[in-house]
């Protein structure tokens, strides 16, 4: 084509033998290498803007989390102060609760015990006044037995003419019997 002339290579070979930089895939490669190069020089400076940017959101996220941590700790600690306050709080209800209990069964048993003597105080009074009352329905039947007694042996006595006597006898007690 453009009069390219190649040596024959004594093994039979056609190839061309220069020197390595007179190669065209030598400078392909020398661009290359020189354009990766030039693109991360280039490109380095934006790569470790955003590195850095992407650390920066890490190390915030970090931050937030461990403020959102603490935060959480803080809360915990809180409700476990504030649980254990309301556990103080039940056990003193419940202690008021069973003094009062305590306290309620003293005073209904004092009151049971004022009931029954009362009780009892009342079936005494009634038993004393049944006893009176007997004693009087005793006394009252002795006295109609004894007037009885007397008016028969008054009438018996009265008819044998003892009456006047015994009239004049009364009327002369009479006056020691009013004083």
């Amino acid at each position: 084509m453009f009069g390219t002339a190649y040596a024959a290579d004594p093994k039979g070979e056609v190839g061309h033998h220069g020197p390595f930089y007179a190669e065209a895939e030598f400078w392909v490669a020398i661009a290359f290498v020189i354009f990766v190069a030039l693109m991360v020089w280039k490109a380095r400076k934006v790569v470790t803007d955003m590195l850095d940017q992407r650390a920066e959101a890490i190390r915030k996220q970090i931050d937030e989390a461990e403020t959102l941590r603490r935060e959480a700790q803080d809360l915990l600690a809180d409700y476990q102060r504030k649980q254990s306050e309301a556990y103080k709080v039940a056990e003193g209800i419940v202690a008021e609760a069973k003094a009062e209990a305590d306290r309620m069964k003293v005073k209904a048993e004092a009151d049971l015990e004022t009931a029954i003597k009362q009780r009892e105080r009342q079936a005494m009074d009634r038993i004393a006044h049944a006893e009176a009352q007997a004693m009087a329905d005793v006394r009252n039947a002795a006295v109609e037995a004894a007037i009885g007694a007397t008016q028969s042996l008054l009438r018996e006595r009265l008819a044998a003419g003892q009456g006047g006597e015994l009239v004049d006898q009364a009327i002369a007690e009479l006056p020691k019997r009013l004083h």
